[in-house]
């Protein structure tokens, strides 16, 4: 039997407060989310989703979608 299933990438999901909105700076470090980890990038951009609708009345708020497969292994170059 054969695995044709696609290669797990992993991907983080983390969001908190910013300083600025137009810098990625956190407010304070204590308190960013850790939303989850997720094998491929159409599930972390669910989850990214979710929680950037959630908090759409604080403008300050921002979730970013992080390709950790690629700071794990840089030479792997899947596409996203």
């Amino acid at each position: 039997m054969t695995d044709t299933a696609a290669p797990q990438l992993l991907h983080l999901v983390i969001g908190g407060e910013l300083k600025d909105i137009s810098r990625p700076e956190f407010r304070d470090l204590s308190q960013v989310e850790f939303v989850g980890a997720f094998g491929t990038y159409a599930d972390a951009k669910k989850a990214w989703k979710a929680r950037a609708q959630a908090t759409v009345d604080n403008a300050h708020m921002r979730y970013f979608i992080l390709h950790a497969h690629r700071l794990i292994d840089p030479a792997q170059d899947a596409p996203v």
